[in-house]
């Protein structure tokens, strides 16, 4: 039984049989490949009602919140999409386009450390100071990975005009607040800001994703931006290929949320394609919209650098 369930699952004959011996719990995402793979009906095997969902998510309390681990399951399932044909992604984003985020290592650490300290309020966090730390070659080599992959996967993606203003507020309450080992390096993460900003429009303006600092792509890497002139109420992912669906949905600030479940999912994609019926496209036409919605942006970052400056030369 062990080396069908490795074949199946594509894991190690270790990582198998602790699962065939109860000592680890088998994810829904491979309940669901052992159920195609044996033609078994997964409703058969629960007793779910028409109003319940299976959700799969990360408990906090077995959490390491290191930026590796928060990477690992990023990029697993980045990998797992990777294997299906034609997929695409769906997304909406209420504050951080955290693809986009990870052309700027920095940055998605600053998030994820402010996530484990400020919204959580771990122990080991409680008295430490913010500092620049070299990345560890592995979580760069994730973090890269993960753009490999998210850019070669066509996506229709959705902001509001809260885009990336939290991240803004959560950098000037840690200045405020002297959170920050060094005083001067929120002006440094401010500074990536706008880079990303500057990035992400440039995507926006080729119609093509593409890794900071390299080439656009000829063809392919479709990427299509819309602005949604209200709110988005909350980070919402989908997926579709030939194989399968599935949605991600944030949980916990930084944690998420994962279901196949085909009944919510459909109802979920109906209310995608008319939050996106409701907004505006910016990528590749539109261009007054897309300059008006970055140069805000821009305003936005320099009104926060200067307020820290100030209070750095006070």
């Amino acid at each position: 039984i062990g080396n069908v369930l490795a074949d199946v699952l594509h894991i190690s004959s270790d990582a198998a049989y602790r699962r065939n011996r109860n000592e680890t719990p088998f994810t829904i995402h491979e309940v669901q490949k052992l159920c195609k793979h044996f033609n078994i009906s997964f409703d058969a095997l629960t007793d779910v009602r028409e109003n319940q969902v299976f959700f799969e998510y990360s408990p906090l309390y077995n959490y390491d919140f290191s930026l590796e681990n928060y990477l690992e399951g990023m990029l697993n399932a980045l990998r797992n999409l990777s294997k299906c044909t034609n997929p695409k992604i769906t997304l909406t984003t209420n504050n951080i386009a955290i693809f986009q985020l990870l052309n700027f290592p920095h940055l998605t650490r600053f998030r994820l450390y402010f996530w484990a300290k400020t919204h959580l309020q771990i122990e080991e966090y409680k008295d430490a100071l913010f500092e620049e730390e070299k990345l560890t070659d592995n979580a760069y080599s994730m973090g890269y990975e993960i753009l490999q992959r998210y850019v070669k996967i066509p996506s229709v993606e959705c902001y509001d005009p809260e885009f990336l203003r939290g991240l803004i507020r959560q950098i000037q309450y840690y200045s405020s607040a002297h959170l920050f080992k060094d005083p001067a390096y929120p002006l440094q993460l401010l500074d990536e800001m706008k880079l990303l900003g500057d990035h992400i429009k440039e995507q926006a303006t080729l119609g093509k994703k593409f890794i900071y600092r390299q080439q656009p792509p000829a063809g392919g890497n479709e990427y299509e931006l819309y602005i949604n002139a209200t709110i988005n109420a909350d980070n919402t992912f989908y997926y579709s290929s030939k194989e399968q669906d599935g949605l991600y949905l944030a949980h916990n600030h930084l944690n998420y949320l994962h279901t196949t479940n085909p009944t919510y999912i459909s109802e979920s994609k109906s209310i995608l394609d008319k939050q996106l019926a409701n907004s505006s496209i910016i990528s590749k036409v539109n261009e007054s919209q897309r300059n008006a919605f970055f140069y805000q942006l821009e305003k936005h970052i320099d009104q926060a650098r200067m307020r820290i400056q100030l209070e750095l030369e006070a």
